[in-house]
């Protein structure tokens, strides 16, 4: 079985363009899982966390990926950014396929998510306030989660794609 990429990051940063884009250039399948999630929901995240709460949110996160366990193959898994916050999930993940951490500043992230209202999290106060806090927390935990980080800011997608079939050609190669 070809193994699976695992695209991890803040919101905004790019996780499901890149992943689509990737996706098709290496013959993969694409998923993404905060549609999963709403498909199974039958609503969005946002009316989610508005009826069930952030932490039966994270419940049902981990429940998904535990499932692709054993039988998840030659695809490119984007995640939801709160997806690695529990090390159980990121344990899940690493097993999955190879991480990658596409980072973007919190500049490139304000810039992103301004006027964003479909996450919940953002819904908080000011934006620029709620991305700082949200990525001081998050930050290291990307980088545990991560087998490779990747900047993002100022890159095509095409960069981007580029550095992760390199980086895949040298994770697979013996050492």
């Amino acid at each position: 079985m070809r193994k699976n990429i695992i695209l991890i990051g803040f919101m905004g940063c790019g996780k499901t363009s890149v992943g689509g884009k990737l996706s098709r250039a290496l013959h993969y399948r694409f998923l993404d899982t905060d549609q999963l999630l709403e498909d199974a929901f039958g609503c969005t995240i946002r009316e989610f966390f508005a009826r069930e709460g952030e932490e039966e949110f994270r419940r049902r996160e981990t429940g998904l990926i535990s499932d692709f366990l054993g039988s998840l193959g030659s695809t490119v898994l984007s995640t939801g950014g709160g997806m690695p916050l529990r090390e159980e999930n990121a344990k899940i993940l690493k097993k999955l396929g190879t991480v990658f951490w596409l980072k973007a500043s919190e500049e490139t992230t304000v810039a992103r998510l301004r006027g964003d209202t479909g996450r919940p999290l953002l819904l908080q106060g000011d934006i620029e306030e709620t991305v700082h806090r949200l990525l001081a927390e998050r930050t290291p935990l990307y980088e545990a989660a991560a087998d490779y980080t990747l900047e993002t800011d100022g890159k095509s997608f095409y960069e981007i794609i580029k550095e992760i079939e390199n980086a895949l050609r040298w994770h697979l190669m013996p050492h």
